[in-house]
């Protein structure tokens, strides 16, 4: 039967909407011939919210809003023409004019269905496109005035035309033949279609396209641009029609490959039997023969066995069963119970530690001291070692040196940057990729329950969304309860009390507070010079000749040399750089030998600045003066001890106090309180107590490009302030150190190690300090001190009186007071 193409659609889209039962009317104008309808200057509109109507297409449209409701009705009693317009927000529940696109088609009602639920369902029937030049008005529906757009199709029999619509006609049989959900009766339809346009409407209309898409189509100024736009569509769908297939052919294939690869599997099987070869039951018997030798506890051993009896019931093709075969494989890899015998030769643990490294004396004290414990009661839960100092200092290599000492395996975790509380406790089971800890992993790795664990930068350990690393590690380091550690995927507690923790931290104040409660702080502080050259000449630089394949013979360098790159070339506490120095002059003398050039041998002081260039820093040396207010102070850095100058200076003003140099707050308000003192106490100091109201102070404390903070510079400023008020010089070769008090006391400070030997190499030959700090200087080496003399302090009456000479100054500056007549040197002012 030859069907008309716009009824055999209509009654396709009944079809799919569940009203087969309607009665198709021939199509047409109400009055039933083929009249076309004339479009009026006004149209009632109609939103469409997830369709396009093209014209010549019949669709069923289901009308469920109000206005919509009220529209259908009246149309539906009257001419039954309407305008339709498509929603640019399929989403808009209520749309207004702004939420409609600018052309539409004009339809016509051909049947009115009011349904069960009190929705109403029109049949429509494109008829012409329009454009909206106005909306009239929005209630009680949307009233706009509209222009006609018509179709036309210029040059229709030309070859380019004909060539687009045949194109049009391919690339639908061919969608039909991609797609087996779109029934015949479409192919008989697009079969019948013979008008270029229509054939156009129809394929846009029935175009598996997005709402914007077939918008598109609709806005084009002809029906060429339309089909042109309508083809690149069609080509899309295609693509992805034919890229579906694809992936479903593959799938097929791959249950196929499942199917063969399962078959064969077994045969593999049978045929590793007949052979003796490796089989999941004979892994799991060797696990179980390794576990039979393991000193687990009860609890472990319970774990165990229920978990192999669940590997036994796996299925080995399944995923879980490598997942609970490494599981079971990491349980009887860990030394349970396995530990390294201990070297409790006490005299060789110490040459061991010496030979090692220089100095350090409080350290290798401290594990000659675990070690004779050990020794005696054969049981001690191991402390946990923090060492504490500046970089370079020995702080990593010296857990070496201990395990080497005990005789135990050595284990080095970097905890620098770290921030996934996972890498120490481990990942659960259940997730994919899962891991025991690093913990664990390393005990594992070194085969020893007893090692030496080394975390290096505990005071680097971050916290972020991933957990906080830190507080994991207070399970790690609590020797309380370390002897049940549990990590998330051994899932069972093991024994830590054993391990020797060494932590290694360049600062305390990043360490967290629980954490850092737990462990025995041990402080590295700098090294001196002399101790440097002790370490560069048996360290450093056999280690570097080595590294670089020379001999003993080939390069050498004198003690008045490596002095030399200690001072000008490094500043630091450590000697990591000090060790890249001297690499830099033995890759010179490598060179040189390479070419066979002439080269200095050994490599002397006058030589240094050739091969490594100019100098980098200057030494500090003690600058003496002939005038008031400049006092030598001493400070610590984090690169060791150095000194200061702190200079003072009146001028005529209001009694105001200037500070400069960048210096911290608690600087700042130790030269407040250095002020108030002596304003508090000028009779004592023959001070005229008018120069404070009249004259401004100025304290400055030169490399002001350099921050400096720290209350130990108290005495130096109050000693300064004083200078220039009395105008009396301080005594030269003079440095000191401490905090001062509103009371005049003198606290003690840190850093004395430091400071002292800065002061040492800068020329100083008397030192002021707090009497509290005497204990800090006698445990100094006493070579490295002879040249100096100590005065220990209570209060700051002592500070002066050691610290300025009795005669003033000899061209003082005057001072002028409101109430004086003349000018008056400052000290006849003053006295």
């Amino acid at each position: 039967m030859n069907l008309d193409p716009n009824e055999l659609y209509t009654r396709l889209m009944l079809a799919e909407s569940d009203l087969d039962s309607l009665e198709i009317l021939p199509l047409g104008s109400p009055d039933g011939d083929d009249e076309p309808i004339e479009m009026p200057e006004e149209l009632p509109i109609l939103p469409l919210r997830n369709t396009v109507l093209f014209p010549g297409m019949v669709i069923p449209v289901t009308v469920g809003r109000q206005k919509s409701i009220r529209l259908v009705k009246k149309a539906y009693k009257g001419d039954r023409i309407i305008g339709v317009i498509a929603q640019q927000n399929q989403d808009k529940a209520e749309p207004t004019s702004s939420d409609l696109f600018g052309i539409g088609t004009m339809g016509y009602i051909i049947k009115m269905i009011t349904l069960p639920d009190g929705n109403t369902t029109i049949i429509l029937q494109g008829r012409q496109r329009f454009r909206v030049k106005d909306y009239v008005r929005e209630d009680p529906y949307m009233i706009a005035k509209v222009s006609a757009i018509e179709d036309f199709f210029p040059n229709q029999n030309k070859k380019e035309s004909k060539a687009l619509i045949q194109s049009l006609r391919d690339s639908a049989h061919k969608i039909l033949r991609l797609n087996p959900d779109i029934p015949q009766e479409a192919r008989i339809a697009l079969d019948n279609i013979e008008s270029p346009t229509f054939l156009t409407h129809f394929l846009s209309s029935n175009l598996n396209a997005e709402v914007s898409d077939k918008q598109d189509l609709l806005e084009k100024p002809t029906i060429p641009e339309q089909a042109n736009k309508l083809l690149e569509l069609m080509m899309r769908e295609i693509q992805m029609l034919e890229l579906k297939r694809d992936i479903q052919s593959k799938a097929s294939s791959d249950i196929d490959q499942q199917q063969r690869d399962y078959f064969l599997r077994q045969q593999i099987k049978v045929l590793q039997d007949e052979l003796g070869m490796e089989t999941p039951e004979r892994e799991l018997e060797d696990i179980r023969l390794r576990a039979a030798k393991k000193k687990w506890p009860e609890s472990v051993k319970k774990h165990f066995e229920k978990e192999s009896q669940k590997l036994q019931r796996i299925n080995p093709m399944a995923p879980d069963y490598p997942v609970t075969l490494n599981y079971l494989e990491l349980m009887v890899d860990l030394p349970w119970g396995e530990f390294t015998k201990d070297n409790f030769d006490l005299k060789r643990a110490q040459k061991v530690l010496d030979a090692d490294h220089f100095g350090l004396e409080k350290v290798k004290e401290r594990i000659i001291e675990y070690l004779a414990v050990l020794k005696l009661k054969n049981s001690l839960k191991a402390p946990i070692l923090c060492l504490y100092g500046p970089p370079g200092v020995g702080k990593t290599s010296l857990g070496k040196s201990v395990a080497k000492a005990l005789g135990r395996k050595y284990i080095r975790m970097a905890l620098g940057g770290l921030h996934d509380e996972a890498e120490i406790r481990g990942h659960r089971k259940t997730y994919i990729g899962a891991m025991p800890g690093k913990v664990i992993q390393n005990i594992k790795k070194s085969g020893s329950s007893n090692p030496v664990f080394i975390l290096d930068e505990i005071d680097k350990v971050g916290s972020d969304f991933r957990g906080d690393p830190a507080s994991a590690l207070l399970e790690v380091l609590d020797p309380e309860q370390n002897n049940a550690f549990s990590d998330n995927y051994l899932e069972v507690e093991y024994d830590l009390s054993k391990v020797l923790f060494v932590a290694t931290a360049n600062s305390l104040e990043t360490i967290h507070p629980a954490l850092r409660d737990r462990m025995e702080i041990i402080e590295l502080t700098g090294y001196t010079v002399e101790e440097k050259l002790q370490i560069a000449k048996k360290y450093l630089v056999p280690k570097q000749r080595k590294d670089h394949g020379l001999e003993t013979k080939a390069f050498s360098v004198d003690d008045k040399a490596i002095i030399k790159v200690i001072e000008h070339y490094t500043r630091e506490s450590g000697v990591r750089n000090l060790e890249q120095k001297i690499g830099a002059l033995v890759r010179k003398v490598a060179k040189s030998i390479a070419l066979e050039e002439e080269y200095p041998k050994p490599i002397k002081a006058e030589h240094v600045e050739k091969l490594l260039g100019a100098e980098i820093f200057d030494k500090d040396l003690y600058q003496d003066n002939d005038t008031a207010g400049v006092v030598t102070g001493l400070a610590w850095t984090s690169v060791g001890g150095e000194i200061l100058f702190i200079e003072s200076s009146l001028s005529r003003g209001k009694g105001g106090l200037t500070l400069s140099g960048q210096l911290g707050d608690v600087m700042k308000e130790s030269a407040i309180t250095a002020l108030s003192y002596l304003k508090a106490h000028s009779d004592a100091l023959d001070i005229d107590y008018r120069v404070f109201n009249h004259y401004d102070l100025h304290i400055h404390i030169p490399a002001g490009a350099v921050p400096k903070d720290g209350p130990s510079a108290g005495i130096t400023m109050l000693t300064s302030i004083a200078s220039i008020f009395t105008q009396r010089r301080v005594k030269p070769q003079l440095a000191m150190t401490g905090e001062i008090t509103l009371r005049g006391k003198v606290l003690p400070v840190g850093g004395i190690k430091e400071k002292i030997l800065a002061a040492a190499r800068a020329g100083v030959t008397e030192i002021i300090m707090c009497n509290k700090n005497r204990k800090d200087v006698e445990e100094i080496n006493g070579n490295y001190v002879k040249t100096l003399k100590f005065h220990y302090v209570e209060n700051v009456d002592e500070v002066l009186a050691i610290a300025l000479l009795p005669e003033k100054v000899k061209k003082s500056t005057p001072f002028i007071f409101p109430d004086d007549t003349q000018k008056q040197p400052l000290h006849e002012a003053v006295n």
